[in-house]
């Protein structure tokens, strides 16, 4: 069975899918503003919406961390910015790509 994690890497503003520890796919993101930063950490997919409303555009994949997640948006020119209250945004085909791949319970890591 592959084993599936993402890295997130703010400083780069890009998400990683890794498969057995081998990066398979990375996509643009777009990250929390200055005063309200990504926070780093471990964390994992705790639920998965598609649709979910908002400005949270095609899919929304919830993290261990309360109130936050990765999604897609409304505004495709915030991929790549300082733009969100702290969620991950991502390109609506990118999350949708992404979230077939992804379970809940995938291992999330967001790192500096």
């Amino acid at each position: 069975m592959p084993s599936l994690r993402i890295i997130v890497d703010l400083s780069d503003r890009k998400l990683h899918l890794l498969e057995n520890d081998i990066v398979i796919r990375t996509y643009p993101v777009g990250i929390g503003k200055m005063l309200t930063t990504t926070p780093t950490g471990e964390y994992k997919i705790i639920n998965k919406e598609p649709n979910p409303g908002g400005p949270y555009g095609a899919y929304w994949l919830g993290l261990s961390r309360k109130h936050y997640g990765i999604h897609g948006t409304n505004d495709p020119s915030s991929i790549g910015g300082q733009v969100s209250k702290g969620c991950i945004r991502m390109y609506n085909r990118d999350v949708l790509e992404l979230t077939r791949q992804v379970g809940v319970g995938t291992p999330v890591t967001i790192r500096a």
